[in-house]
């Protein structure tokens, strides 16, 4: 439903975007994941046609963004829950919405009910609304032409634990219903709860794609050694991806026996070789974002994607 194409968008030498591919399928939430800068924000905006890519292409059903006759109506879409107008009431804005995209009225009351906006809540002027309300307001907005496809960024920002769990079984009923969803957050655990899928941003490029249980089962191997500088070198020599974990070990994106034989062939003594806790998305993040090299947990036909960061506002978050 969602399908991004060798995308790139350069500022002048600078690359914001580097071809970048992925896919999102019909009854999935793919979490799109990475650290600020990463060009999560910008490649959101070239599918959603507000930034112009300097090479490849994104389609949403088959079709450009733009080029979409009513694209309420076929994608929901949440960039910035404060990009509303101040003056208008809540009801108000919906209102306008609706009457924009041809949505009966009706809608609104029931996109208003749908996410936890009462009438008095509506009746209120934007400009009044705390964050979380404002980021309901925007959902309300995203379903208000009953789209087959979601793109949100951040849409959890400002909601309590309690709206965050309302959030994710509403995502949640959404995808399993045979819509698609593609999200970017930062609250990991949040993501690890809905997401079937997973790309990953770090250090300028998509370091990993594919399946979250394929992904997170991947862990590699923890490792420990009286001399660690040594361990660490036997390593690196192997051409094994190594980082240090939260304990004083090393974590190698290698199965057990590749990292024994590494530290025996270097005469290093090991005093700790095991799997790794997965340690759940968190771990994984990290990680990856730590400079590795690219991990797919299945083939794609569109090679390896990239991506570099942009220094924006967008990409702040």
């Amino acid at each position: 439903m969602i399908s991004v194409d060798h995308l790139t968008k350069r500022y002048g030498r600078h690359i914001a975007v580097d071809d970048v591919s992925f896919h999102c399928r019909p009854g999935t939430v793919t979490g799109f994941l990475g650290p600020n800068g990463a060009g999560k924000s910008t490649t959101l905006r070239m599918i959603c046609g507000l930034t112009p890519p300097t090479a490849g292409a994104a389609t949403v059903g088959g079709q450009p963004y733009r080029q979409l006759p009513n694209p309420g109506q076929e994608v929901g879409v949440l960039l910035d829950a404060s990009a509303q107008h101040a003056g208008r009431t809540g009801r108000e804005a919906l209102t306008v919405a609706a009457d924009t995209m041809g949505v009966e009225r009706d809608e609104v009351t029931a996109k208003l009910d749908l996410v936890g906006l009462d009438a008095t809540a509506a009746r209120r002027r934007v400009r009044a609304y705390s964050l979380g309300m404002r980021q309901r307001l925007g959902l309300a907005h995203a379903l208000l032409g009953d789209p087959r496809v979601l793109i949100l960024d951040e849409p959890a920002n400002g909601l309590d634990p309690e709206g965050i769990f309302w959030m994710r079984g509403l995502l949640r009923d959404f995808a399993d219903r045979g819509g698609t969803v593609l999200l970017s957050s930062h609250l990991l655990r949040e993501v690890e709860a809905v997401a079937d899928r997973l790309v990953v941003i770090g250090g300028g490029r998509v370091v990993a794609q594919g399946d979250k249980d394929d992904l997170l089962s991947g862990a590699g191997t923890r490792v420990q050694a009286r001399n660690q500088q040594a361990l660490r070198r036997a390593l690196d020599s192997a051409g094994l991806d190594v980082v240090s974990d939260t304990d004083g070990g090393l974590l190698v994106h290698a199965e057990a026996e590749a990292v024994g034989q590494a530290a025996a062939d270097a005469g290093v003594a090991l005093t700790e070789l095991r799997p790794a806790d997965t340690g759940g998305l968190e771990q994984l993040f990290l990680s990856l974002t730590a400079g590795g090299p690219t991990t797919t947990a299945e083939p794609t036909t569109s090679g390896e994607p990239t991506a570099a960061g942009e220094p924006t506002r967008e990409d702040a978050r």
